[in-house]
């Protein structure tokens, strides 16, 4: 019989649910598969908007200029990955946010590959390299 995957939200600091769907994500090849994300916000204006929908690919190579998710300050954030003199910053698109500085590339979680506008058709999809 099939299992159902599916994405566990919870709290860090909940335990972890005895679920028979998580061993759906025990295969060695999960950290590699792409995965989607709703964004959240407004520190991506004005090329993503909140509730759109993009895709990230963890293992996609990393430029200057790439949208990511990256991991900084112990927290999941999605910016524009940004080389400077030699020195890598994580940039938010909304000039009200700060453009921080990181210790390189190992930040990076994930690449956007594509969004996923609101509404119907496919005008509202745009792809990223």
């Amino acid at each position: 019989m099939a299992v159902e995957k599916f994405i566990p939200i919870k709290n860090e600091q909940q335990p972890e649910p005895e679920d028979e769907r998580l061993a759906a994500f025990s295969s060695p090849c999960e950290g590699n598969e792409p995965y989607a994300l709703m964004v959240l916000g407004d520190s991506m204006l004005p090329e993503f908007t909140e509730g759109d929908v993009i895709i990230i690919y963890p293992k996609n190579v990393v430029k200057d200029g790439s949208y990511v998710v990256a991991q900084h300050n112990g927290e999941y954030t999605f910016r524009q990955y940004v080389v400077q003199d030699g020195r890598s910053y994580l940039k938010a698109l909304n000039p009200a946010y700060p453009m921080e500085e990181v210790a390189g590339v190992d930040v990076v979680k994930g690449v956007i590959v594509q969004k996923k506008g609101k509404g119907g058709g496919r005008k509202n999809i745009k792809h990223y390299v």
